[in-house]
């Protein structure tokens, strides 16, 4: 017999760990009932972070649109030829790094198409760059698909790769190219990335060299509530293993200038409720994560403020400068100010407050 769910409920907030199954079926939710599981995951992220909603003073570089992979999800990726591709040389980046020591930036993040000419030198050379011109920034940066393209590229291991890019300045991994790590829904969205088991295999690796790393999911486009349990279920399990994740990412797919959408293959986006949910589910099933990052850059600011009333705690950063979901139809994702992100907080009767990458609590 199917448990009434606010004793599901319940049983989460006296410590049961859900299921797949129980994850699913919250996912799956309609109705007023979406506001009880909005209201458990609230209360978890008050027992576990308090009611302090925090942020990172940072900025992202995009060295390259141009990319070997087709990703039927991405509006940024480019061919080389294209009247618009663009590929920044060492000077534009040095300069931009200068731009972001001078904005009191704290972290720097790079993550770019996989340009043809790039291998594990290519990367090496723009986080040395960077690392140069703003040697006090934590450089969180790439994730496991251009980690084993370096690698492949290269001719060496991918954890050979990890400490060439860790040499060079490397703090943190990001944790994209994860999109949903289910490999049929992967070969749907994404065919020319690399497979669930090589992603897990190198971010378990980055993990036992010390390299911490974001954990992401990207939902809304052409995947189950089955398919979204499985990723969050991999990830737990990693967690459990590793403890090397820093936060969770639910990343809305962003849907009107993707091949995916205009071929009639994947949904306009998540709705609300889904959006909602799953920052609800994600709290409620990720025990072992601290941290869930409500993304304004995917979701908007409004939309920004109810995740952080269904368990997120975190808004993520300043940004700055941001190309790649402006270029899948994305509105005003360039900057969001830190007094902006005051106001969302203290509006729902919370403290914002300044953090570095992995979440030391820092002064304004």
């Amino acid at each position: 017999m199917t448990q009434p769910l606010q004793q599901v409920l319940d049983d989460v907030l006296a410590g049961h760990r859900l299921t797949e199954e129980e994850a699913v079926r919250l996912l799956s939710t309609r109705g007023r009932d979406v506001w009880k599981i909005a209201a458990a995951a609230d209360e978890l992220r008050e027992r576990k972070v308090g009611d302090v909603v925090t942020y990172v003073r940072n900025q992202n570089i995009n060295v390259t649109n141009i990319c070997v992979n087709a990703c039927g999800f991405c509006g940024f990726s480019r061919k080389p030829g294209d009247t618009d591709c663009f590929c920044h040389d060492e000077t534009v980046v040095r300069e931009k790094a200068r731009a972001a020591r001078e904005r009191g930036v704290t972290e720097i993040c790079t993550v770019s198409g996989l340009h043809p000419d790039f291998d594990v030198e290519s990367y090496a050379n723009i986080y040395s760059w960077i690392k140069e011109e703003a040697p006090d920034v934590h450089i969180h940066a790439s994730n496991p698909m251009e980690v084993a393209y370096a690698a492949r590229r290269s001719g060496i291991t991918t954890r050979e790769v990890l400490e060439m890019m860790r040499e060079a300045g490397l703090s943190t991994l990001c944790g994209t190219a994860a999109e949903i790590l289910v490999d049929d829904v992967r070969r749907v969205i994404c065919p020319d990335k690399i497979d669930t088991a090589t992603w897990i295999r190198i971010i378990k690796e980055a993990h036992g060299m010390g390299i911490r790393s974001t954990a992401t999911i990207m939902h809304g486009s052409f995947e189950s509530e089955a398919d979204r349990a499985r990723h969050l279920e991999i990830l737990r399990e990693i967690q459990d293993e590793t403890g090397g994740f820093t936060e969770f990412v639910p990343l809305s797919f962003v849907h009107p200038n993707t091949p995916l959408y205009r071929a009639g293959i994947a949904r306009p986006g998540a709705t609300g409720r889904e959006d909602l949910l799953l920052f609800a589910v994600s709290r409620l099933f990720l025990d072992n994560f601290d941290h869930i990052q409500a993304s304004w850059v995917k979701i908007g600011t409004k939309m920004a403020g109810l995740a952080l009333l269904a368990g997120a705690d975190d808004l993520g950063g300043t940004l700055f400068e941001e190309s790649i979901s402006r270029e899948a139809g994305a509105k005003d994702t360039d900057y969001l100010d830190p007094v902006e992100m005051r106001r969302i907080a203290e509006d729902l009767g919370r403290t914002l407050r300044r953090r570095t990458t992995t979440y030391t609590l820092l002064a304004d």
